[in-house]
């Protein structure tokens, strides 16, 4: 008789298993990224992001664009340094949205264009790492929560539009200065107007929710943004991108992971924050350890049979065939050692059992060590034969 295959059978999971373990979790993930696809794909007309004048979003500035083209300004939306440079002019108001993005080598180029021939710079929240380059002589201090705040200065502009939704950066000036100190949070302004050469000036405007749509119709938020962007016919509306060439260039000291990150919606931020917490939890319940098996009395009587079937089942769907052969070789060692005078502790030791059975039954045809000691069967066919196998064998050492 032929022996079956040597190769044992692997108790990892097979790729079909896995994938039927993992198809929830990998449909519930296509289905959020579809959904997510969806989404930005219908707002994508809608939804440009902070500050973008195209953007109807509560953190878009539409409406003061809106408002700003019936009063006659025009509006050049720019994305680049070179842009921003070429399209201002003395009768230009330009106004950078996210000023501390810039690299240094372009805060100096946007600084010399500025001093040459702008009419006025608005800059937007710009903190530390800008204002040394593009505001000399002030400095900024530890920033505040936007709160409704009055004007407590002399600027036409700020005295007209009365209390409004501003804090953010807070700007020391150099003492003597002239500059125009507005809204002050704690002693220190978070609206400063630097005057320049001739009509040129740069107003500093600590935070940018005056310009947002969901503030813009509250306090005298809408009567200062107009006063400060509208004040000259034309404004260039300057959206920093680190798609700009001039932004790739390496700087010493420059962040250029900080200003990626600055550009992500915080939204998809805290999705990511999500997903990892859930694939985090997903994973500990998966790797969770159920602890040793407990003996349980069953609630009913179940028939040998109908026990042996089941196990058999659960055997064949986790494809454990060794675990199946080693169960049925390990009760007919059991059974056929005290036929063959060897102590029951001795069943599963091959140096006592085979020179037993070998005495008991020197004729037989079948390898005892084979199927008792044997291999793994390769497939369903061969662990079948092996059973019927072990079966002949326990009836020629009953018989015998």
């Amino acid at each position: 008789m032929s022996r079956p295959a040597t190769s044992a059978t692997s108790t990892a999971a097979s790729a079909r298993r896995l994938w039927t373990r993992a198809r929830g979790a990998a449909l519930v993930l296509a289905l959020v990224l579809i959904g997510g696809l969806v989404l930005a794909t219908m707002r994508s007309s809608d939804s440009h992001g902070a500050l973008d004048p195209r953007s109807a979003d509560p953190n878009g500035s539409r409406a003061v664009a809106e408002l700003l083209e019936a009063r006659g300004v025009t509006i050049t939306l720019v994305t680049t340094l070179d842009e921003a440079t070429t399209a201002a002019d003395s009768d230009a108001t330009l106004l950078v949205t996210t000023p501390d993005l810039l690299t240094e080598p372009q805060q100096s180029a946007l600084r010399r264009a500025v001093t040459g021939s702008v009419g006025r710079t608005v800059l937007v929240g710009a903190g530390h790492p800008s204002l040394s380059v593009l505001a000399p002589g002030v400095t900024s201090a530890t920033s505040v929560p936007v709160e409704n705040r009055a004007p407590s200065c002399d600027l036409a502009a700020a005295t007209r539009a009365g209390s409004v939704d501003l804090g953010g950066e807070r700007y020391r000036t150099a003492p003597g200065s002239t500059a125009d100190s507005c809204y002050p949070a704690d002693g220190l302004p978070s609206l400063v107007r630097l005057p320049g050469p001739d009509t040129t000036d740069t107003v500093l405007l600590g935070s940018p929710d005056i310009l947002h749509n969901d503030r813009l119709d509250q306090q005298g938020n809408a009567s200062l943004a107009l006063q400060l962007l509208g004040s000259r016919p034309h404004l260039v509306w300057y959206l920093p991108s680190l798609t700009d060439a001039s932004a790739t260039a390496d700087t010493p000291g420059d962040d250029t992971t900080g200003n990626f990150l600055a550009l992500i919606p915080s939204g998809w931020l805290w999705g990511t924050l999500q997903l990892a917490i859930a694939a985090l939890l997903a994973a500990i319940w998966r790797g969770r350890r159920l602890g040793p098996l407990v003996t349980e009395r069953l609630p009913v009587a179940l028939r040998a049979s109908e026990a042996t079937e089941g196990r058999a089942r659960l055997y064949r769907k986790a494809n454990a065939r060794d675990r199946a052969a080693s169960v049925l070789r390990t009760a007919t060692r059991t059974r056929i050692a005290p036929l063959l005078g060897v102590p029951v502790q001795d069943a599963h030791s091959s140096e006592r059992l085979l020179p037993a059975l070998s005495a008991r039954l020197p004729e037989t045809t079948a390898d005892p060590r084979n199927l008792l000691f044997g291999p793994a069967p390769a497939d369903d066919a061969a662990l079948i034969r092996l059973a019927d196998q072990l079966d002949a064998l326990e009836r020629e050492v009953r018989t015998s």
